[in-house]
């Protein structure tokens, strides 16, 4: 019995696996970007026209490494195609089986203590790399045989059971620290998370820390897996890894095989070594606890970010909840006014000028997923009103010039060159481009004067200095000497630049004059109240910076007087990047690898859109009682083309039905077909059943649109197709029924518009979802149905409190032949029918009952439990057979809870309980009015 539980569960999550590839930007490229490819053994990197460099480069680093770093992963190699996207925004890649790909989204951070400052297509092939060689050494065993059998989604399946997320990521961490002279093993700020928790003494479980919480700060999985890995390297040898990833891919041990696998390797319990490998790092971060108030708050408060002075006694800042949307916040004298909330945006930098603020507005395309932009808002914090500057620009730290009437800011283009742009404030107009000579990339620029800007620079190699350039010739001098130490957030003050930096392992602030060059290292006298020093702000007589903590960042002010400030003789930022204690990372021929890899002359040819466009990955059964369906998916390299190949059998009325769908997204509306082919339907007729036979082809057009901007989610989605259906009734039922062929249309329009929505909050504060659709007869028969439905979302009485008023409308014709499918939600606990003249209202309060934060084994999780009252009442109209018009009324009240939980320590599944209570009968079946429900996910993942 637990065999066949388990084997269900593994079907779910197999059918959860396929519905990850499928949620990658489908379609998200205009057709007129045509493709490049430069193809090695190793990697195939498809790259669009003008980005031929950089893709050489990617193609350089995978072929060159690939040799010299599988002996600590494995020696197995296939081919996999990397996509270059440089229409985005968002700095983000991903490695992904079914289908077996990666994507790079090429525009880097901002801030350098991120992600590193690294050149950002070197920083991706040399993390993203690595998962494509742990995919392609994990095909083993169990999760080989899942391959044989499901495809690649059944090897997705294998590897997600088997080997925890923490480690795919903290060993690609691993290696990219590993063959640079960076990474973010070696950044302070990569560990910030984890320092705070230490220093203020909160030892949360291991499933806390795997799971994460809607209560309390927790750090994700890639700091926890890389110092799991950097561990297990250090004490085991550089093979350790390697055996134990083969033997709990492979499924040795049965359950728990990573666990098994680590005990068999180190001799030690996955408990103990966890724990030892997480001592390791705490020790080297032992000098954070000393003088540490530990007396915080018990749960998380809020992020505070980018103090700016509006005078000594009045900051301005960002601040984000977990219970609500990030706002511009004033705090004088310590209490807090909200300004107004922030629009979307991809970072939470902003610059201040005499009641203004200027920030960077995140906007997607319209239709093109692939492609958005970063446009710079102006918002009046007198009024709260906020004004568009640009518009489909990619503009990043935007900052006033002295006078306020000009912003700087960096460009990142589509090409992957970084300017500064000078912009009006009144109108948004540009300026100036100021020439960028040495092709450097610029973060974070600020006014000195008004002919010249601060900006930390990155050059082609990725080390960091602080640059003065000159706005008409941009010629630049350098005040600090390049290296790979990240510096940020420059403010400038007179004729000092403050800024902060990284030095040894902690992230310090520092200040150099311009005029003498004389470097100070910054502290403030008895603070230990945060985790490093960031975002400094120079008032009059104060200064402000940020630091983190584990109640979120947190603005920390002080007067300038309780400043130490120690001159550094040598003018370099002292220390270094550390390798905390982990000498793994210096002791193989790949270690530094990065700084050989030449670049090779490699091919470059053009790449058809149309290669593989049939490239059918996985297997993937559903079983919904009573259809149990298994079908093959397919998608293409470019995501353009998804395909589905089905069989589907139907335990009630024993039917077999064959099926093809395939939907192209690479024109304006994507184009949909399909057609299926159903074997031995049944129905009842006067005693005895009947048996027939159906076709059917459809095609379509939908567009979908991305209307979100500002403060708002917004969708629109409409489409119209045509189905053409043919009944063939089998041979001894043709004397009773006549064979029929009909066509209809099938025409929605789908709308969605909310606020932005907070961590725990269930549903958004304002909302709006409404929908339409008509089906209509166009041949063979008479035959319409409408249905209008929409669902309109409040704030409840209290913070996560949600109240949703629902509405539909379902009417068809009263001499149609045929019944069109029914999605009309029919009141709950009723057994719904589909009627002549359908009306419903709803009333649903939701609200948070509990936040457990516990679970059991490894295995379940539960993070919060919500309940939910509701009140239905559907009222419809029909017709019996002899004319006479019926009228029904179908009300019900009743409550439901749910349970939001993770499984596995990785699949989030939110599950519930429903009871209702029905004040008017249930003509269509049942009995009794009290009725209890098990409220299941459509989809797992």
């Amino acid at each position: 019995m637990k065999r066949c539980h388990r084997f269900i569960h593994l079907l779910l999550i197999l059918n959860a696996v396929a519905g990850i590839a499928k949620a990658q930007t489908f379609g998200g490229n205009p057709p007129s970007i045509k493709w490049k490819q430069v193809n090695t053994p190793a990697a195939k990197v498809i790259f669009p026209v003008g980005l031929d460099s950089m893709a050489l480069r990617v193609a350089n680093i995978v072929q060159q490494m690939n040799g010299a770093i599988q002996p600590t992963i494995g020696y197995e190699q296939k081919q996999v195609s990397i996509v270059m996207q440089n229409q985005t925004t968002v700095a983000n890649a991903y490695v992904g089986l079914a289908p077996f790909r990666s994507e790079f989204y090429l525009t880097p951070e901002q801030n350098s203590f991120d992600l590193g400052s690294l050149p950002w297509n070197a920083q991706l092939a040399i993390h993203e790399f690595r998962h494509v060689q742990q995919y392609n050494n994990f095909n083993v065993g169990v999760s080989h045989l899942l391959k044989v059998i499901f495809g690649e989604g059944g090897q997705a399946l294998g590897n997600a059971l088997s080997v925890p997320d923490w480690f795919f990521e903290g060993d690609a961490v691993f290696n990219e620290t590993h063959v640079s002279e960076q990474g973010r093993g070696r950044l302070p700020y990569f560990f910030n998370g984890f320092r705070s928790l230490w220093a203020e003494g909160k030892d949360y479980s291991y499933m806390k820390i795997r799971n994460g919480s809607y209560r309390d700060f927790v750090p994700d999985w890639y700091p926890l897996g890389y110092m799991q890995v950097a561990y297990g390297r250090e004490q085991y040898g550089d093979d350790f890894w390697k055996k134990v990833t083969h033997d709990a891919a492979a499924f040795k041990g049965g359950v728990y095989p990573m666990q098994r696998a680590i005990k068999k390797y180190s001799g030690k319990t996955f408990t103990q070594f966890r724990n030892e490998g997480l001592a390791h790092f705490r020790q080297q971060f032992v000098s954070d606890t000393a003088g540490r108030d530990k007396n915080t708050p018990k749960h998380f408060d809020a992020d505070r970010q980018y103090p700016a002075f509006v005078n000594d006694s009045t900051v301005i800042y960002t601040k984000s909840s977990y219970d609500h949307v990030p706002v511009f916040v004033i705090r004088n004298g310590g209490k807090e006014k909200n300004i107004g909330v922030r629009g979307l945006s991809v970072d939470d930098y902003f610059d201040y000028h005499d009641g203004k603020v200027i920030y960077s507005g995140y906007r997607p395309d319209a239709r093109w997923g692939y492609r958005n932009f970063s446009e710079l808002i102006l918002l009046d914090t007198k009024t709260g009103k906020e004004q568009r500057l640009t518009r489909k620009t990619k503009y990043f730290s935007p900052s006033f010039s002295n006078d306020g009437k000009t912003i700087v800011t960096v460009e990142e283009a589509s090409s992957g060159k970084s300017d500064l742009h000078l912009i009006n404030t009144a109108d948004g107009k540009l300026l100036a481009v100021i020439p960028n000579k040495q092709n450097l990339y610029y973060t974070f620029p600020v006014f000195y004067g008004d002919d010249r800007v601060i900006s930390a620079v990155r050059n082609s190699k990725g080390k960091m200095s602080l640059a003065l350039i000159n706005i008409k010739t941009g010629d630049a001098k350098y005040l600090l000497p390049f290296s790979y130490q990240p510096i940020v957030f420059p403010k400038v003050k007179n004729d000092t630049v403050y800024f902060s930096a990284t030095s040894g392992i902690n992230d310090r602030l520092f200040a150099i004059s311009i005029q003498s060059g004389k470097l100070n290292a910054l502290a403030v006298i008895g603070h230990k109240k945060s985790i490093g020093n960031y975002q400094p702000a120079i008032g009059i007589n104060k200064i402000a910076w940020v630091g983190f903590t584990s109640t979120g960042w947190q603005v920390n002010e002080a007067d300038k007087k309780d400043v130490k400030s120690d001159e550094i003789s040598s003018g370099r930022i002292p220390g270094t990047l550390p390798d905390l204690a982990i000498t793994a990372l210096q002791r193989d021929s790949s270690a530094n690898l990065l700084a050989s890899v030449k670049n090779e002359p490699l091919g470059i040819s053009n790449y058809s859109k149309s290669y593989h466009l049939l490239n059918f990955h996985s297997l993937i059964p559903n079983i919904s009682d009573p259809n149990y369906e298994i079908s093959i998916a397919g998608e293409n390299v470019l995501n353009t083309l998804q395909t589905n190949l089905s069989f589907n059998y139907n335990r009630d009325e024993g039917y077999k039905q064959f099926g093809f769908d395939a939907i192209y997204g690479a024109l304006f509306p994507y184009i949909s077909a399909g057609a299926n082919y159903t074997a031995e339907r049944r129905g009842f007729y006067k005693g005895a059943n009947v048996y027939w036979n159906e076709t059917q082809i459809n095609a379509g057009l939908q567009v979908p649109l991305n209307l979100s901007a500002g403060t708002h989610l917004t969708g629109l989605q409409f489409g119209s197709g045509l189905v053409y259906s043919q009944t063939s009734f089998q041979q001894a039922y043709r004397s009773i029924f006549n064979d029929r062929s009909y066509l209809y249309s099938s025409n929605f329009i789908s709308f969605s518009n909310s606020t932005q929505q907070a961590r725990k909050n269930i549903y958004p504060m304002f909302g709006q979802r409404i929908s339409l659709s008509y089906k209509s007869a166009v041949s063979g028969l008479t035959a319409n149905q409408f249905l209008a439905s929409g669902s309109f979302f409040f704030p409840g009485l209290f913070t996560n409190h949600s109240l949703v008023l629902s509405a539909a409308h379902q009417q068809k014709g009263k001499n149609n032949v045929i019944s069109f499918s029914n999605d009309f939600p029919f009141s709950r606990g009723y057994q719904a029918e589909n009627l002549h003249d359908m009306n419903n209202w709803r009333a649903s309060y939701q609200l948070p009952i509990a936040y457990p934060d516990a679970g059991f084994a490894n295995v379940f999780y539960l993070l919060r439990i919500r309940g939910n009252a509701f009140y239905d009442d559907t009222r419809a109209t029909d017709f019996f057979t002899s004319g006479k018009q019926f009228k029904g009324t179908f009300r019900s009240t009743g409550t439901e809870v749910f349970f939001d939980t993770k499984f596995f320590n990785q699949a989030s599944i939110s599950f519930g309980l429903r009871y209702s209570r029905l004040l008017d009968e249930d003509i269509f079946g049942g009995n009794g009015r009290n009725r209890f429900e098990l409220i299941v996910p459509v989809t797992i993942f």
